[in-house]
Protein backbone atom coordinates (compact mmCIF):
# COMPACT_ATOMS: atom_id res chain seq x y z
CA UNK A 1 0.00 0.00 0.00
CA UNK A 2 2.85 2.40 0.69
CA UNK A 3 3.76 2.62 -3.00
CA UNK A 4 0.21 2.66 -4.35
CA UNK A 5 -1.20 5.68 -2.52
CA UNK A 6 -0.14 9.26 -1.88
CA UNK A 7 1.75 9.46 1.44
CA UNK A 8 -0.26 12.47 2.60
CA UNK A 9 -3.62 11.00 1.58
CA UNK A 10 -2.74 7.79 3.41
CA UNK A 11 -2.20 9.77 6.65
CA UNK A 12 -4.91 12.38 6.16
CA UNK A 13 -7.09 11.33 9.09
CA UNK A 14 -4.14 10.75 11.43
CA UNK A 15 -1.60 13.59 11.33
CA UNK A 16 -2.51 15.71 8.28
CA UNK A 17 -5.46 17.91 7.40
CA UNK A 18 -7.02 19.23 4.21
CA UNK A 19 -5.29 21.94 2.17
CA UNK A 20 -8.66 23.43 1.16
CA UNK A 21 -11.23 24.43 3.77
CA UNK A 22 -14.72 25.31 2.55
CA UNK A 23 -18.24 23.95 2.24
CA UNK A 24 -19.93 23.61 -1.13
CA UNK A 25 -23.45 22.68 -2.17
CA UNK A 26 -24.33 20.31 -4.98
CA UNK A 27 -24.46 23.21 -7.43
CA UNK A 28 -21.03 24.77 -6.83
CA UNK A 29 -18.98 21.92 -5.35
CA UNK A 30 -17.58 20.73 -8.69
CA UNK A 31 -16.76 24.24 -9.90
CA UNK A 32 -15.03 25.21 -6.65
CA UNK A 33 -13.01 22.00 -6.59
CA UNK A 34 -11.94 22.60 -10.19
CA UNK A 35 -10.98 26.18 -9.29
CA UNK A 36 -8.77 24.92 -6.45
CA UNK A 37 -6.89 22.57 -8.78
CA UNK A 38 -6.39 25.23 -11.44
CA UNK A 39 -5.37 27.87 -8.88
CA UNK A 40 -2.69 25.61 -7.41
CA UNK A 41 -1.35 24.73 -10.86
CA UNK A 42 -1.26 28.42 -11.78
CA UNK A 43 0.51 29.47 -8.58
CA UNK A 44 3.10 26.70 -8.80
CA UNK A 45 4.03 27.83 -12.30
CA UNK A 46 4.10 31.52 -11.40
CA UNK A 47 5.98 31.05 -8.13
CA UNK A 48 8.41 28.33 -9.16
CA UNK A 49 11.46 30.50 -8.46
CA UNK A 50 10.12 31.40 -5.00
CA UNK A 51 10.21 27.80 -3.76
CA UNK A 52 6.50 27.47 -3.00
CA UNK A 53 5.40 24.42 -1.06
CA UNK A 54 2.00 24.34 0.62
CA UNK A 55 -0.91 26.34 -0.83
CA UNK A 56 -3.94 26.59 1.46
CA UNK A 57 -7.30 27.83 0.17
CA UNK A 58 -10.08 29.05 2.46
CA UNK A 59 -13.42 30.14 0.98
CA UNK A 60 -16.28 32.20 2.36
CA UNK A 61 -19.32 33.67 0.58
CA UNK A 62 -17.45 36.17 -1.62
CA UNK A 63 -13.94 35.88 -0.25
CA UNK A 64 -11.07 33.57 -1.14
CA UNK A 65 -8.09 33.48 1.22
CA UNK A 66 -4.93 31.90 -0.19
CA UNK A 67 -1.99 31.19 2.10
CA UNK A 68 1.28 30.42 0.33
CA UNK A 69 4.16 28.80 2.21
CA UNK A 70 7.37 29.59 0.36
CA UNK A 71 11.11 29.41 0.91
CA UNK A 72 11.62 32.90 -0.59
CA UNK A 73 8.65 35.05 0.42
CA UNK A 74 10.39 38.23 -0.72
CA UNK A 75 10.19 37.07 -4.34
CA UNK A 76 6.40 36.79 -4.04
CA UNK A 77 5.78 39.98 -2.07
CA UNK A 78 8.01 42.20 -4.16
CA UNK A 79 8.77 45.83 -3.42
CA UNK A 80 6.07 47.38 -1.20
CA UNK A 81 3.75 44.46 -1.95
CA UNK A 82 3.73 45.03 -5.71
CA UNK A 83 4.24 41.33 -6.40
CA UNK A 84 1.12 40.33 -4.47
CA UNK A 85 -0.99 42.97 -6.22
CA UNK A 86 0.23 41.77 -9.60
CA UNK A 87 -0.50 38.16 -8.66
CA UNK A 88 -4.00 39.09 -7.45
CA UNK A 89 -4.81 40.93 -10.69
CA UNK A 90 -3.68 37.93 -12.79
CA UNK A 91 -5.88 35.60 -10.75
CA UNK A 92 -8.88 37.90 -11.10
CA UNK A 93 -8.51 37.97 -14.89
CA UNK A 94 -8.00 34.23 -15.25
CA UNK A 95 -10.37 32.75 -12.67
CA UNK A 96 -12.87 35.36 -11.50
CA UNK A 97 -13.43 37.69 -14.44
CA UNK A 98 -16.77 39.46 -14.13
CA UNK A 99 -17.37 38.15 -10.61
CA UNK A 100 -17.33 40.06 -7.34
CA UNK A 101 -14.79 38.06 -5.38
CA UNK A 102 -12.32 39.39 -2.85
CA UNK A 103 -8.97 37.58 -3.09
CA UNK A 104 -6.68 37.77 -0.06
CA UNK A 105 -3.14 36.42 -0.49
CA UNK A 106 -1.00 35.67 2.57
CA UNK A 107 2.63 34.61 2.36
CA UNK A 108 4.45 32.65 5.07
CA UNK A 109 8.09 31.68 5.14
CA UNK A 110 9.20 28.07 5.45
CA UNK A 111 11.54 27.71 8.41
CA UNK A 112 13.59 24.88 6.87
CA UNK A 113 13.27 24.67 3.06
CA UNK A 114 15.58 21.64 2.90
CA UNK A 115 12.90 19.58 4.69
CA UNK A 116 10.25 20.45 2.10
CA UNK A 117 9.94 17.82 -0.62
CA UNK A 118 8.39 20.24 -3.11
CA UNK A 119 11.23 22.73 -2.73
CA UNK A 120 13.88 20.01 -3.10
CA UNK A 121 12.14 18.43 -6.11
CA UNK A 122 11.76 21.82 -7.81
CA UNK A 123 15.47 22.54 -7.36
CA UNK A 124 16.40 19.19 -8.91
CA UNK A 125 14.00 19.76 -11.81
CA UNK A 126 15.50 23.19 -12.48
CA UNK A 127 19.02 21.71 -12.44
CA UNK A 128 17.98 19.08 -14.97
CA UNK A 129 16.47 21.76 -17.21
CA UNK A 130 19.81 23.60 -17.03
CA UNK A 131 21.49 20.41 -18.29
CA UNK A 132 23.40 19.80 -15.09
CA UNK A 133 24.30 16.18 -14.25
CA UNK A 134 21.23 14.67 -12.63
CA UNK A 135 23.22 12.31 -10.39
CA UNK A 136 25.17 15.17 -8.87
CA UNK A 137 21.98 17.18 -8.32
CA UNK A 138 20.33 14.22 -6.60
CA UNK A 139 23.30 13.53 -4.32
CA UNK A 140 23.76 17.20 -3.38
CA UNK A 141 20.06 17.50 -2.58
CA UNK A 142 20.19 14.34 -0.48
CA UNK A 143 23.12 15.71 1.52
CA UNK A 144 21.32 19.01 2.15
CA UNK A 145 18.22 17.20 3.39
CA UNK A 146 20.14 14.96 5.78
CA UNK A 147 22.15 17.90 7.14
CA UNK A 148 18.87 19.73 7.84
CA UNK A 149 17.88 16.99 10.29
CA UNK A 150 15.80 14.55 8.26
CA UNK A 151 15.73 10.90 9.29
CA UNK A 152 15.53 9.63 5.75
CA UNK A 153 15.26 10.77 2.14
CA UNK A 154 14.57 9.06 -1.19
CA UNK A 155 14.90 10.75 -4.58
CA UNK A 156 13.86 9.21 -7.89
CA UNK A 157 14.08 10.56 -11.44
CA UNK A 158 12.60 8.90 -14.48
CA UNK A 159 12.57 9.57 -18.20
CA UNK A 160 15.05 9.97 -21.02
CA UNK A 161 17.94 10.78 -18.74
CA UNK A 162 20.84 12.51 -20.53
CA UNK A 163 18.92 12.12 -23.78
CA UNK A 164 19.01 8.32 -23.81
CA UNK A 165 16.84 6.52 -26.36
CA UNK A 166 15.25 4.30 -23.72
CA UNK A 167 13.65 5.85 -20.64
CA UNK A 168 14.74 4.55 -17.27
CA UNK A 169 14.56 5.32 -13.57
CA UNK A 170 17.37 6.08 -11.17
CA UNK A 171 17.05 6.37 -7.42
CA UNK A 172 19.16 7.39 -4.44
CA UNK A 173 18.19 7.07 -0.81
CA UNK A 174 19.62 7.46 2.66
CA UNK A 175 18.15 6.70 6.05
CA UNK A 176 14.72 5.13 6.50
CA UNK A 177 11.41 5.88 4.75
CA UNK A 178 8.53 4.07 6.53
CA UNK A 179 5.69 3.36 4.09
CA UNK A 180 3.03 1.92 6.42
CA UNK A 181 3.57 3.90 9.62
CA UNK A 182 0.61 6.29 9.93
CA UNK A 183 2.46 8.47 12.45
CA UNK A 184 5.42 9.03 10.14
CA UNK A 185 5.68 12.64 8.96
CA UNK A 186 6.65 12.16 5.30
CA UNK A 187 6.86 15.08 2.91
CA UNK A 188 6.25 13.89 -0.66
CA UNK A 189 6.33 15.74 -3.96
CA UNK A 190 6.26 14.96 -7.67
CA UNK A 191 7.57 17.60 -10.10
CA UNK A 192 7.98 17.50 -13.87
CA UNK A 193 11.11 18.79 -15.59
CA UNK A 194 10.65 19.78 -19.24
CA UNK A 195 13.76 19.17 -21.37
CA UNK A 196 14.45 19.04 -25.11
CA UNK A 197 14.37 15.23 -24.88
CA UNK A 198 10.96 15.15 -23.22
CA UNK A 199 9.51 15.28 -19.72
CA UNK A 200 11.49 13.92 -16.78
CA UNK A 201 9.70 13.16 -13.55
CA UNK A 202 11.24 13.91 -10.16
CA UNK A 203 9.88 12.32 -6.97
CA UNK A 204 11.09 13.13 -3.46
CA UNK A 205 10.23 11.50 -0.12
CA UNK A 206 11.52 13.11 3.10
CA UNK A 207 10.99 11.42 6.48
CA UNK A 208 10.93 14.04 9.23
CA UNK A 209 10.11 11.88 12.25
CA UNK A 210 6.93 10.69 13.95
CA UNK A 211 3.99 12.79 15.16
CA UNK A 212 1.97 11.69 18.19
CA UNK A 213 0.06 14.82 19.18
CA UNK A 214 -3.39 15.06 17.55
CA UNK A 215 -3.42 18.82 18.09
CA UNK A 216 -0.78 19.18 15.39
CA UNK A 217 -3.29 18.20 12.70
CA UNK A 218 -4.48 21.82 12.47
CA UNK A 219 -0.99 23.13 11.62
CA UNK A 220 0.40 23.20 8.06
CA UNK A 221 2.71 20.43 7.00
CA UNK A 222 5.63 22.80 6.46
CA UNK A 223 5.56 23.91 10.09
CA UNK A 224 6.32 20.42 11.45
CA UNK A 225 10.05 20.57 10.88
CA UNK A 226 10.96 20.16 14.54
CA UNK A 227 7.99 18.03 15.68
CA UNK A 228 9.54 14.64 16.09
CA UNK A 229 9.12 12.02 18.77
Amino acid sequence: MGRKIHPKLFRLATIYTWDSKWFGSKKNYISQLSDDVRIRDFLRKELRDAGSDLIEIDRNANKVTITIHAAKPGVIIGRSGAGIEDLRSKMMKQFYRGRKVNIVINVQEISQPSLSANVVATQIAQDIEKRLPFRRSMKMAMERVMKAGAKGVKIQVGGRLNGADIARKERVHQGSIPLHNLRADISYSRVQSNTIYGAIGVKVWIYRGEVFDDAKKSAPVTARDNRRA
